[in-house]
Formats: structure tokens, C-alpha cells, sequence
């Protein structure tokens, strides 16, 4: 599913969207460059969660947990990471089982994604952005197709 994203605002709206549908053990795995909307759709789920923090890059604290909404949110940022080793110590792969987790810059580490996750590709066009949004697995397809039902 491509969908098109025309400001910060149209980002934000499209995480409310995802955290509407959205089912404890879902991840989301980010993709794109800097700069390209990872976080503010993290913050938009957060909002369609009713997360009571605000969310904020965890570029260097790695790990946020969000414990308090209607799912816990886990917003992971593997940027700085040197290898996946270090995953294992934060206790990463505890977490994605227990609500939502989006991880940002997972293709450093695909090794560390779920056989069944949403890849989130956020892309920068001349004016607002574009997202290439897909799954990887049965549960995560049938979650594509119901957002893409939602937004039209």
C-alpha cells in the first residue's frame, strides 16, 4: 500500500490510523533517511493510543517504553547501534510481544524483526512525503488490507 502523505500533520494522522487497528504484537518496522517522518508517525500512533508521555526520538536512549494507553508502546531507535548484540541487552525482544513496537532504522538489525511485521518506508518527495507501507506475514497483510480499507 502507497499512500501519500502531504505534511507533518498528514504523518501524524496515518500513525492515529495504524494505532486504531492496531493488536498487541504488532511491530512497525521505520525505514527511511533522516529527517523523513519516522518519528512523527511514531507520534501519531502514540496519539492514537492515547500514550499520556509525549513521544519523543529515542535516537539516544535507544528505548522508550510507553506504558500508560489503551496498548504499551515500545519506540525503538537503532541508528546508533553498533551490533545487534546490544538489543539483547536492552531486552528488545521481550517487549514485542507485549503491545505496539516501532522500531526506527530496523533495517540495521532485520535479523531482530518477527517473521510477521509491518514495514513502514517513508520517503520524501518535492512536497510532503510518500509511504510504502506492506507486511511481511499473513496477520500483517490482513492488517495492510484493513488500513488501506480505512483510508479509502
Amino acid at each position: 500500500m502507497k499512500t501519500y502523505l502531504n505534511d507533518a500533520q498528514a504523518t501524524r494522522d496515518l500513525g492515529r490510523q495504524i494505532a486504531g487497528l492496531a493488536y498487541p504484537g504488532l511491530v512497525l518496522a521505520l525505514q527511511g533517511e533522516l529527517g523523513a517522518g519516522k518519528t512523527t508517525l511514531a507520534q501519531g500512533v502514540g496519539d492514537g493510543l492515547n500514550v499520556q508521555d509525549r513521544v519523543r526520538s529515542p535516537t539516544f536512549i535507544i528505548l522508550s517504553l510507553y506504558e500508560k494507553g489503551r496498548l504499551p508502546m515500545v519506540h525503538a531507535d537503532l541508528y546508533r547501534l553498533g551490533d545487534a548484540s546490544e538489543l539483547v541487552e536492552l531486552g528488545l525482544d521481550e517487549f514485542l510481544s507485549m503491545g505496539v513496537t516501532l522500531i526506527e532504522w530496523s533495517e540495521r538489525f532485520p535479523e531482530i524483526l518477527p517473521k510477521d511485521h509491518l514495514v513502514v518506508v517513508l520517503a520524501d518527495q518535492e512536497q510532503g512525503r510518500l509511504a510504502d507501507i506492506r507486511g511481511t506475514g499473513t496477520k500483517a497483510q490482513d492488517f495492510v488490507r484493513s488500513l488501506q480499507a480505512l483510508r479509502g
